[in-house]
């Protein structure tokens, strides 16, 4: 058990490493350069704050990021899958309906590539910490001390129906009604199998979740307008 508990100290490490990097990386670049978004020390130090609650993944009933009996496909494979659909439906609805003429230049939810990589995990890794890690463990491990378990169920579906809400309020879109809808529903269901993942598989299997997405909403759609529509 403190094996694992270790190892997934360790990767946590590094995940805090490329969020350094990036922070470097986001120094280098012109200081007007338009629509920037940059990685600041306050969330690094921030990010600290998950070393806890990693350790006690195992008292609030949470596998660690490297659980020995779940599968590699509940872990890695499936939450690439749910994270890719999410992201395609995403460029779907926002680029090739709503936006499908050329972009004059990146908006602010497309940063350069290849920053981008490293902006783009720095912010996955940022919210499901804090969207996730702790509220979700927090709740738990308060359940199982005060409540011994007994309302373990209760307290989870709880927290995770809450902490979905939280991104869908908090981007809350303007314009047609199908697309509040489309963006308040897509969102509440992304974030809520995000908690459903941290329960059955594990830290590495929603930030998974988040990453694909963001691979194919923020990365991918970027080097296309980028390097296609913002072409000379």
């Amino acid at each position: 058990m403190h094996l694992q508990r270790t190892k997934s100290l360790f990767t946590f490490f590094f995940f805090l490493l490329l969020v350094v990097l990036t922070f470097f990386w986001g120094q280098r670049f012109p200081e007007n350069t338009p629509n920037l978004r940059l990685v600041g020390l306050d969330g690094i130090a921030w990010l600290m704050v998950a070393l806890p609650f990693l350790w006690l993944q195992p008292q609030a009933g949470l596998p660690n990021l490297w659980e020995p009996t779940v599968y590699r496909q509940q872990r890695i494979w499936l939450p690439v899958a749910i994270g890719l659909v999410f992201g395609a439906l995403d460029i779907l609805v926002v680029k090739m309906i709503l936006h499908p003429e050329p972009y004059t230049e990146l908006p602010p939810f497309l940063q350069p590539f290849p920053y981008s990589i490293g902006l783009y995990f720095s912010g996955a890794l940022y919210v499901e910490v804090f969207y996730r890690l702790v509220p979700i463990t927090l709740v738990l491990l308060l359940e199982r001390i005060i409540c011994k378990g007994k309302y373990a169920s209760i307290a989870f579906w709880g927290i995770a129906v809450l902490s979905a809400l939280r991104e869908p309020l908090e981007q809350f879109p303007d314009g047609a009604w199908w697309f509040v809808a489309y963006s308040f529903a897509s969102g509440f269901a992304f974030n809520l199998l995000q908690a459903i993942y941290l329960k059955k598989a594990g830290f590495l299997a929603t930030l998974l979740i988040r990453l694909s997405h963001y691979l194919l909403w923020h990365i991918l759609l970027g080097v296309y307008v980028e390097y296609v529509e913002l072409a000379p």
